[in-house]
């Protein structure tokens, strides 16, 4: 196995690679699909490859799919279970058929049933890392917790976290958005507040949904089912505005002569965080993972940051219904 930075994820002792691997998109169903089609050999050849290369740290969720993500998981790091660090995610209610109901479940009877759930998907007695995947605004925040500290003494889980919600208690990590187009968790002063409490940030959608990579110039370069065409920020005015953002961006690419996307992971990287960039391909967990040597000074960060600055909008990262269940 190859040595890769590492970061140290909170204070509660996790540490992992500084790169770690979104699985996503990685099935079809729910979280799937939403950027084309998925290839499940390449998919499991992409997780193995990921740990020759040292990228131990795989997130996934018991909804993508409903439950199709985890079992490709499981078939990937079979027999090597304890080379990988999994972190899984529990929230968006699913029934006993494996459906989706629409609801937001953050009740300590179903924090124990989706546990249970997702440790049989991933045919293990332990995850590293379980998130709670969207706050249940129905529910106490404290009794969500509570259950999942009990999952912490029970063995079944080492360390909890919170996705996307910005409500802040004891935890490992919190994870959300985080990329040189969307720092939100920066402006609301949300970072500086995991950073006073010794919680760390894992980045999803370092790469601003794969935006920064330079491959989409237009709207024409998304398949018709692509999730991003509805995203604001891949419309109209504001999509040509981010468009000469990057351009800016691979001009400093271009004199490190590294690709962009590997700028922008390097750019989280330097910041003290890990970044989740999901693929579900060989060659671009090899170009993800190459990130990690990539070294940058103060000067680099504030040549990047001066681009993007903080209060420059580059468009909302979902829809305003979306937006609603974000920064609770």
């Amino acid at each position: 196995m190859s040595n890769i930075k590492t970061v140290k994820l909170g204070s509660q002792g996790l540490v992992v690679p500084a790169i770690g691997l979104g699985c996503m998109g990685m099935t079809t169903g729910f979280g799937g699909n939403i950027y084309g089609d998925a290839d499940e050999k390449e998919a499991i050849a992409t997780i193995q490859r990921s740990l020759e290369l040292g990228g131990s740290f795989l997130d996934t969720a018991d909804v993508y799919g409903p439950h199709l993500n985890e079992i490709l998981v499981a078939k990937a790091i079979a027999g090597n279970r304890e080379k990988y660090t999994i972190a899984t995610k529990f929230g968006y209610e699913i029934d006993d058929n494996g459906q989706m109901t629409g609801a937001i479940n953050g009740k300590k009877a179903y924090v124990k049933k989706a546990v249970e759930r997702s440790l049989k998907n991933l045919n293990t007695d332990y995850i590293d890392l379980y998130y709670l995947h969207r706050l249940d605004t129905n529910t106490p925040i404290e009794e969500t917790v509570e259950a999942m500290a009990e999952l912490v003494k029970e063995g079944k889980v080492k360390y909890i976290g919170l996705s996307e919600a910005h409500a802040i208690h004891p935890l490992t990590a919190v994870q959300t958005e985080f990329s040189l187009f969307e720092r939100q968790v920066e402006e609301l002063g949300t970072l500086a507040t995991l950073n006073e409490l010794g919680i760390g940030l894992v980045a999803y959608s370092p790469l601003s949904r794969g935006f920064i990579s330079g491959e989409i110039k237009s709207l024409d370069d998304m398949a018709e089912n692509d999730f991003r065409r509805y995203l604001p920020r891949f419309q109209g005015e504001q999509f040509q505005k981010n468009i000469d953002l990057l351009n800016e961006i691979e001009k400093i690419a271009i004199e490190k002569e590294i690709t962009s996307a590997q700028l922008a992971l390097a750019w989280v990287i330097a910041k003290g965080h890990l970044s989740i960039p999901g693929t579900k391909r060989v060659k671009y967990v090899e170009q993800n993972i190459a990130s990690t040597n990539v070294g940058l000074t103060a000067e680099d960060l504030n040549r990047l940051e001066e681009i993007i600055p903080l209060s420059l909008n580059t468009g909302d990262r979902y829809d305003a219904e979306s937006m609603k269940g974000v920064n609770l």
